[in-house]
């Protein structure tokens, strides 16, 4: 039986060369982009048409900047940008190194393990934080990271931003004739604190609190992760941030200054009205001392009020927190510490001042 040999390709019959099939995953339309590639198109898309929109409309622009409630509206905004800024920049590195360079078995030591001797051990270390409100946010969002229990982080980041050394001294400074308002900013702050840190305890729900996100480090070296972890914070909490900033400067340029001293004449108004303020205006708990000392008209009280409410929640707080917590975690938690910030100033004017 005779047996044929197939014949070689030859250069004018070149061989064949296998297929993937239509729809394998190895295969990709003729002039396809990636999605990293169309959204980086999309955004440089973006700012072009902005810039271009700003171009041509530069001189309408200029025009409506030069409007005194414009100006006013761009002092506040630079203003609460420029105080709060180093010290989001600050709680952003200590998240960073908590996050990466803490042990989460530090904290299981470090605390009790009773969440109700805890909260009060957390609200007394607020006061080891050399910033704002806005640096406890993220360090907050870190704690709960790495297993500490939600009621002692937030008593932290409650108590954080108010009773800490630079906070207090920038007190004694700002009202040198009344050296207990130091004493009553610092109890009443850590009295609020810590009945927050209880309340959430016993009635805060696991599913009202988002746990907040960080992104996976695998494969990465320590400064790398660290570093990366920095990058994330500050894209995430400075836009929220500016959000709070631009409410804050609208509310502050539009309200009539009459309201205060119409205010003031009412005891019980003036310490709802310098509250309101303090959410209104969202002051660095650094400067707000010398803004309560200047509103001479109001009790001292009052002045507490403003004091212990500023740091505890303000709009471009409320904004941070609902970005690092979740809106539903905000919307409870921001009403409940505005009504408690009042009562514990009230009551600790009673005893103090």
């Amino acid at each position: 039986m005779a047996i044929t040999k197939a014949a070689p390709p030859t250069a004018d019959s070149p061989e064949p060369v296998a297929t993937p099939p239509t729809g394998s995953p190895g295969t990709k339309p003729a002039g396809a982009k990636s999605a990293d590639a169309r959204s980086a198109d999309s955004k440089s898309l973006a700012l072009i048409v902005l810039l271009l929109v700003l171009v041509v409309l530069q001189g309408p622009l200029r025009s409506a900047l030069a409007v005194p409630v414009m100006q006013s509206w761009m002092t506040v905004f630079v203003a609460v940008l420029v105080q709060a800024l180093p010290f989001l920049v600050l709680g952003v590195l200590l998240s960073a190194a908590i996050a990466v360079f803490v042990s989460a078995s530090f904290f299981a030591r470090a605390l009790p393990k009773r969440p109700a001797l805890a909260v009060p051990v957390a609200g007394v270390a607020g006061a080891v934080l050399p910033g704002c409100e806005c640096a406890s946010v993220p360090v907050a969002g870190a704690l709960v990271r790495r297993g500490v229990t939600p009621a002692a982080a937030l008593a932290f980041l409650l108590s954080a931003p108010a009773i800490n050394p630079i906070v207090l001294t920038a007190t004694a400074v700002a009202f040198p004739r009344d050296p207990e308002m130091v004493l009553a900013r610092f109890v009443a702050s850590l009295l609020v604190a810590c009945v927050m840190g209880w309340l959430w305890q016993r009635l805060g729900r696991t599913d009202w609190l988002r746990p907040p996100e960080r992104p996976h480090h695998e494969g990465l070296g320590k400064g790398a992760a660290f570093w990366d972890s920095v990058r994330h914070d500050v894209m995430h909490a400075g836009g929220f941030l500016v959000i709070g900033a631009m409410a804050a400067a609208t509310l502050k340029a539009v309200a009539p200054a009459s309201w205060l001293r119409t205010a003031a004449d009412n005891p019980l108004v003036a310490i709802l009205a310098l509250a309101v303020l303090a959410v209104l205006l969202s002051i660095c708990s650094e400067a707000d001392a010398f803004v309560a000392a200047s509103l001479t008209q109001f009790s001292l009280t009052a002045k507490l009020a403003f004091l212990v409410v500023g740091p505890m929640i303000d709009l471009k707080l409320f904004a941070m927190q609902a970005g690092t917590f979740g809106r539903g975690f905000a919307l409870r938690f921001a009403p409940a510490t505005f009504a408690l910030a009042i009562a514990g100033a009230v009551v600790t004017g009673a005893v103090l001042l």
